[in-house]
């Protein structure tokens, strides 16, 4: 049974990999108004130039004529007609690594399961995917609170009889290097003997400390059934090191009142701007460990 777990994710994991790759080149496509983009950047920002030809160069505009620019790049000073202008986008001159643009870390809301202290932004969503047949998306209301929900897809069982989830979620910087948030994970379990089936899941409260490329995050939470709350919280500690411009390791672990043996799970993000996939491994630390793990996998898309 494990082996054909194993190989039906390997190959999701190469159709999530082609998928991440070709919705790269969505986000190059030429955008109008390029002369309404233009405009000479204070010191602590640059410019990338994306060219008709595919080709990008980083810098900053320092001079804007009727018909071209000049745009000063670490190889001088250079004039481009408008013309062949494709995009033009101004980041923090911090991303700029080795003459490499790192893009914003696209997934910074969630570990795998667990969600970090930072918020999505006003108008800003996310669809995911985990382990294929729980599917979910978020959007943030406001940059203070989202909402995200779903149900699973299991297959060869009624739509009725699916499991649903709600995710409603608050939170603020606290400081430049601190968020805070609070939220719940609402869960309804089907009963097949159609009996009573109570709202089951947790009340959590969670705090961020760093940057997007480097963090940490803890957190605790109370489980609940129906209206009966545990008497211990579980506790959450996990964090997010960025590794190459395209590469995280995660890891985000559990521990829950009563077991001794608590929940372990270390695995890699990689990423684009808009999209990425989780590549983990889920384990316990005791007697009942087996290395590496159970797989875990999940996609986020970005909208």
């Amino acid at each position: 049974m494990l082996r054909k777990i194993l190989i039906l994710l390997i190959g999701v994991i190469f159709c999530f990999v082609f998928i991440f790759y070709s919705t790269e080149k969505i986000y190059a496509q030429e955008e109008p108004g390029i002369k309404s983009k233009l405009r000479v950047p204070d010191a602590n920002s640059v410019q990338i130039i994306t060219l008709t030809d595919g080709s990008k160069i980083i810098g900053r505009i320092v001079n804007i004529g009727e018909n071209d620019i000049e745009f000063k790049s670490d190889i001088g000073v250079m004039t481009i007609p408008v013309l062949k202008i494709v995009d033009i986008r101004e980041v923090p001159a911090s991303s700029i690594k080795k003459g490499t643009y790192w893009f914003p870390n696209p997934n910074t809301t969630r570990l795998y399961f667990a969600p970090t202290g930072r918020m999505l932004k006003k108008g800003e969503g996310y669809f995911a995917d985990y382990y294929i047949f729980f599917p979910m998306a978020a959007y943030g209301i406001t940059e203070n609170i989202s909402i995200g929900g779903g149900f699973s897809i299991i297959p060869f069982i009624d739509f009725g009889q699916q499991i649903f989830y709600l995710t409603p979620k608050v939170g603020l910087k606290a400081a430049e290097s601190l968020n805070l948030a609070a939220g719940a994970l609402l869960v309804k379990i089907p009963d097949f003997d159609n009996g009573y089936s109570p709202l089951v899941g947790i009340l959590y409260g969670v705090a961020t400390f760093g940057k997007e490329d480097l963090s940490f995050t803890a957190g605790f939470g109370y489980g609940f059934e129906g209206g009966d709350f545990a008497s211990k919280p579980m506790i959450m500690l996990g964090g997010e090191a960025r590794l190459t411009r395209r590469l995280s390791f995660v890891t985000e672990n559990w521990i829950f009142p009563g077991v001794d043996e608590p929940l372990i799970s270390y695995g890699l993000r990689l990423f684009g701007e808009k999209m990425s996939v989780d590549l983990a491994f889920i384990n316990i630390i005791g007697e009942g460990i087996i290395f590496p793990g159970f797989p875990y996998i999940d996609f986020v898309f970005n909208f």
